[in-house]
């Protein structure tokens, strides 16, 4: 596949790229040192309409296709990857479910605050003990005279210590595994909505993730997002859109890292070492597979064609060599690879994420061999 992007396309990632460089860049050690979350960027993003790339227009979003949304995704990871996940998250997940799922009151509520970065959305599926087996979720929702009452604990929730909604699971039926799940859409301000603890995390010291609690939390009943028990497919619908934006943020961190080893490499004259030419022609060659494998899948969500291979495909071998080349760009730049002087170190510490989240690599694996047992 030849990735070959139109003029609106080109036109876009100039304009990301130009606010990566002169509006993100600077505030990278600030949230690096800090780990504060860069509140002021997404409101910046979200008056450029960042906030809602793949969002309709009747929505307040703008309309554009997939691949414009991995575009963003790529180019502001390439300098801030906590500034990816954050957009990933909030669209993939925080938006796109109430948009496919939700009715139109929810709709005309939710998505134009979320698109326009006025609100910022986060997924709250994880447990203590639930993470890639949705089936043991433990949090409960009872029907109580026109509300429901959420009790239970979630984990490693993106954005979970800043969204002002949080599309959220629980079990309104004791049915076995995957049954009886439902979802709602949760405000910040709902009574028993508690954050819990903040994680000090390796990485991605920009990107808020935190602990939610629900303590009697009440909600109204037109909160509920679907009908009841559509839950886990809602969550499984919107796994495609979210594991391909972690693929796009991989690819970002991977490229980034090998631009910077290859600009080291010549500042350092070692552009004849045997070792480093060898070193950056396998880099550039994984990351450019990486790129098409991410490209491909994205362009076949826009196309709504059957793509769970495609996207499993891009999100393992995007993150695992996003890995793999900041840890080769270390080499190359030797010591300097190991000091805070030089961004390598937080390469290496923001990739190995994307192994993890959305899905980890294993879970890839057995994905991609279902699909191609069952074909």
């Amino acid at each position: 596949m030849h990735i070959c992007f139109s003029k609106e396309q080109e036109t876009m990632r100039n304009l990301i790229r130009d606010f990566a460089k002169e509006e993100v860049a600077p505030e990278v050690e600030r949230m690096e040192n800090m780990r504060r979350f860069p509140r002021e960027l997404i409101e910046k993003m979200g008056s450029l309409g960042f906030m809602g790339i793949p969002i309709p227009n009747k929505y307040g979003g703008q309309g554009y296709d997939y691949t414009t949304y991995m575009i963003a995704i790529h180019e502001l990871s390439k300098v801030s990857a906590a500034l990816g996940v954050i957009l990933s998250v909030h669209t993939s997940v925080g938006t796109n479910p109430i948009l496919y799922f939700g009715n139109e009151a929810q709709k005309k509520r939710y998505i134009p605050r979320l698109a326009s970065g006025t609100y910022v959305g986060a997924f709250a599926l994880t447990e203590p003990g639930a993470g890639s087996d949705a089936g043991s979720l433990k949090t409960t929702a009872e029907k109580v005279d026109g509300h429901y009452i959420l009790n239970g604990i979630k984990s490693f929730i993106t954005n979970g210590a800043e969204a002002d909604s949080l599309i959220t699971f629980a079990r309104t039926s004791y049915e076995g595994g995957t049954k009886g799940i439902s979802a709602f859409i949760v405000e910040k301000d709902s009574p028993g909505l508690i954050i819990g603890k903040k994680e000090r995390k390796m990485g991605l010291h920009g990107s808020n993730t935190a602990e939610v609690v629900f303590d009697q939390c009440v909600i109204p009943e037109t909160q509920l997002l679907g009908h009841e028990g559509q839950g886990f497919q809602i969550a499984m619908a919107n796994l495609n859109v979210g594991r391909i934006g972690i693929a796009a943020q991989a690819l970002g961190i991977g490229e980034a890292a090998c631009d910077y080893a290859a600009t080291y490499a010549k500042d350092q004259k070692q552009m004849n070492h045997p070792i480093v030419i060898s070193k950056l022609a396998q880099m550039t060659t994984e990351i450019e597979a990486a790129k098409l494998l991410t490209y491909h899948a994205a362009t076949k969500i826009e196309k709504d064609q059957l793509c769970r291979k495609e996207v499993s495909m891009a999100k393992m071998y995007a993150s695992r060599i996003a890995v793999k080349t900041a840890i080769e760009a270390g080499r190359i730049c030797g010591e300097n690879g190991y000091t805070k002087e030089h961004p390598i170190e937080r390469f290496i510490r923001d990739a190995k994420v994307t192994e993890i989240y959305e899905g980890t690599s294993e879970i890839q694996h057995i994905v991609i061999a279902k699909e191609l047992l069952q074909s």
